[in-house]
């Protein structure tokens, strides 16, 4: 079967599951929040995994398995949303993300294809390389999961924005008791907890993304990383997040104090890896 009627399966899949999730959730209760509807039900997780076992498969032909790699911005951000849909899956087993799953499953249909579509530049005799590979792909999740951990906070900023500027109650269990999709969100502290456990994973691929690449660098060139602006403000970023994690760890940093530490890092993150430079200068290694 060609790709191309792979990826257009997948994203119709994902397309279906987003239509299923709004008309369930966001539709059927457009004053409440999601977690009455219970949690995702037992077919509905395992609807879930097919289009996300799919994905998942093609990231991997695109950028493990093929003896030629090509990556672009279309594998940047197929890899962006194929991981947002699974953490929101997986947190599902312990949180009522019901809210968050048209939103998801959306996004996913539409990033899906664009692999097939904009197949990206080759990436020459070092895309031969598994530890290349393997470092390309950590930081592609590394900044993929930042991003998604900073439009959470930016959400959660908006939530938070509105409940104290509306007539609107919490509600008992602190859930967020807004009208229209964000009175489908779960509530504030969910969200918080949730966007916590985005930065600590995307912290440790941070920190695996760092090392492998001095490791790789020692191994293809013979010398350490070169510290140059990318090294600095990627080390910086790291920094930043570190300090926000022992920040909440210890002395409970949360709000605005939370959104400012995740804001700062991402910017810093920002400014090791913008956009296609990015792939072409850090990861493929082109001027």
């Amino acid at each position: 079967m060609p790709d191309i009627v792979i990826h257009a399966l997948t994203a119709a899949a994902y397309a279906v599951l987003a239509w299923h999730f709004w008309n369930t959730r966001w539709r059927a209760h457009p004053g409440g929040n999601a977690h009455v509807a219970g949690g995702l039900r037992p077919f509905e997780r395992a609807a879930i995994l097919v289009p996300l076992g799919l994905h998942g498969a093609l990231l991997y032909l695109d950028l493990i398995a093929p003896s030629e790699l090509r990556f672009g911005f279309a594998h940047a951000l197929s890899s962006m949303f194929w991981l947002a849909v699974l953490f929101y899956w997986f947190e599902s087993l312990f949180y009522n993300l019901d809210g968050m799953q048209p939103p998801a499953l959306a996004l996913a249909a539409l990033a899906a294809p664009l692999p097939a579509i904009f197949p990206g530049r080759e990436s020459g005799p070092l895309g031969d390389s598994i530890e290349f590979r393997l470092h390309l792909v950590m930081a592609v999740l590394a900044y993929s999961l930042f991003t998604i951990a900073m439009l959470h906070a930016v959400l959660m900023a908006f939530v938070e924005r509105r409940l104290h500027h509306s007539r609107s109650a919490r509600g008992a269990d602190g859930a967020a008791m807004l009208g229209g999709p964000l009175g489908a969100l779960p509530p504030l502290l969910t969200l918080e907890r949730l966007l916590f456990r985005m930065i600590a994973v995307a912290f440790v691929l941070l920190t695996l993304t760092l090392a492998t690449g001095i490791a790789f660098s020692e191994t293809l060139f013979g010398r350490p990383l070169r510290f140059d602006h990318k090294t600095l403000f990627a080390l910086l970023s790291w920094a930043t997040f570190a300090l926000l994690l022992a920040g909440r760890h210890f002395y409970g940093w949360r709000g605005r104090t939370a959104l400012r530490w995740t804001l700062s890092g991402f910017v810093l993150l920002l400014l090791a890896y913008v956009g296609s430079r990015f792939v072409l200068e850090v990861l493929l290694g082109r001027g």
